[in-house]
């Protein structure tokens, strides 16, 4: 595997991307002379989270009476056969709901949430879907999210409207004082009043702080409701997407297919070594034999000619048996651990490298192997490609993790891109629950840190 240098820097380093959805500002966007807290009430996000929560409530009145009508029918059905189809019919509404309100959330609040697990049914038919429906946990989670958010949709739509109301209300005050002498009969706002006494905001001065009592609720309103919307993010979120475990499922599937891939590809680049290399150079060393056999009796010191370049032959060829099979699983790893065999891929490097190795006790074999097989790629690329003078391998322990820690001081703009040589080893990382992290910057140095589960024997 290999890395390019100095290209794609920033675009994998195991950070999220820039752009609205990760917090980070895009590229090339345009500073804002305002700062956030007074461009809020205007900006488009502010808006859309507000229009959520207006929607919400018809919404949430809509879903929360079906639910509660259906399961209470169903569930008083249940003495007979009707109660059964009944109760997953209203389970099976919910689920039609939940892909509603996943649309909804992804649609004003951008909020991606992806799409449960389907039903799984082992054979067709009305009987297997109603089995289905019931039996799975994404219908009751939907049923759940039904009951759980008319209440939280009316308190968070009477917050919002209040505030954002009152807000722009009192911030317009000065605007429409005058409505209050001319048709109420009356100086203006009735701050307080009783039989004897009453108190207006009638003068300039209460006029202007009723103004700016207004201005902060208005400025305020953006930030309350977009709290608000948190709370309706982790119910969408954690009761109409997929579940942990379903979650899981996937990952360890999508990890599987990379280790098949990845060890498909390992037999192959042995393969093509062996044919390649080794293979082919016994190949030549027969003929050459053979040839030395024939012209033995003929011409004696030809042949011992032939056979001292067989032998140095024969030498090539164990050297290169000897590189495979350190690619592999060198035994110095099997028998001394990593810091030997690290200490021993070092010595090979193009640059002078520092090893220190903190372990007290040893990893399993297989997180051990990819422990190794992680560093002799990152120091390959150093000697391909960093032009670096110096690098440092660092290993340790933190409680149940093993750190790898590689750095070298050369012209840095590695990235884990498509295609690259990070690429393939953040998968093969990825496979075990590991993670790689590139920090790269142009013109170095070059820090990239890999994190591995700790199993022990």
């Amino acid at each position: 595997m290999a890395t390019e240098y100095g290209q794609g820097y920033g675009s994998g380093l195991g950070f999220p991307e820039r752009g609205p959805a990760s917090g980070f500002p895009e590229r090339g966007s345009r500073r804002h002379r305002l700062p956030a807290g007074l461009r809020a009430p205007f900006e488009g996000r502010s808006w859309r989270e507000f229009g959520y929560v207006l929607l919400g409530l018809p919404i949430s009145v809509l879903l929360f009476v079906y639910a509660v009508t259906m399961v209470s029918l169903g569930a008083g059905l249940l003495v007979t056969f009707l109660g059964i189809p009944v109760l997953a019919a209203a389970l099976a509404g919910c689920r039609g709901f939940g892909a509603m309100e996943r649309a909804r959330a992804r649609a004003l609040l951008h909020l991606e949430v992806a799409d449960p697990e389907p039903l799984r049914m082992r054979r067709s038919g009305f009987m297997a879907w109603m089995g289905a429906v019931l039996k799975s946990g994404t219908s009751w989670r939907s049923l759940l999210y039904a009951v759980l958010h008319f209440p939280w949709a009316v308190f968070s739509f009477v917050v919002a409207v209040n505030v954002w109301a009152y807000g722009w209300v009192l911030l317009t005050y000065p605007l429409w004082f005058w409505v209050f002498p001319v048709w109420a009969g009356q100086d203006g706002v009735q701050l307080y009043g009783d039989e004897t006494h009453h108190i207006y905001l009638d003068n300039p001065f209460e006029i202007t702080v009723t103004a700016l009592v207004g201005l902060l609720f208005t400025l305020a309103t953006p930030w309350i409701v977009r709290a608000l919307t948190m709370v309706d993010r982790l119910l969408v979120h954690g009761l109409l997407g997929p579940s942990r475990l379903a979650t899981r499922v996937v990952e360890l599937e999508s990890d599987r297919g990379v280790v098949v891939d990845t060890a498909a590809a390992d037999l192959r680049r042995i393969e093509r070594d062996l044919h390649d290399g080794a293979q082919a150079r016994l190949v030549a060393l027969a003929m050459d034999l053979g040839l030395a056999k024939e012209k033995l009796a003929e011409d004696p010191q030809a042949a011992a000619r032939m056979v001292d370049e067989a032998h140095g032959e024969v030498k090539t060829a164990l050297q290169e048996l000897r590189d495979l099979a350190r690619g592999i699983h060198p035994a110095v790893l099997t028998d001394r651990g990593l810091d030997a065999a690290l200490s021993a891929v070092a010595s090979r490097c193009a640059v002078p490298v520092e090893v220190q190795v903190d372990l007290e006790e040893r990893p399993v074999p297989a997180i051990e192997g990819i422990a190794y097989f992680t560093v002799s790629e990152l120091l390959q690329n150093i000697s391909k490609h960093s032009r670096a003078t110096w690098a440092a391998v660092d290993v340790w322990r933190v409680e149940n993790r093993l750190m790898l820690q590689v750095v070298d001081n050369g012209v840095g703009g590695a990235a884990v891109s498509g295609g690259s040589g990070l690429t393939g080893l953040a998968e093969r990382l990825d496979a075990v629950d590991g993670i790689l992290v590139v920090d790269s910057p142009a013109g170095g140095p070059t820090r990239i840190t890999a994190e591995l589960p700790w199993r022990t024997v």
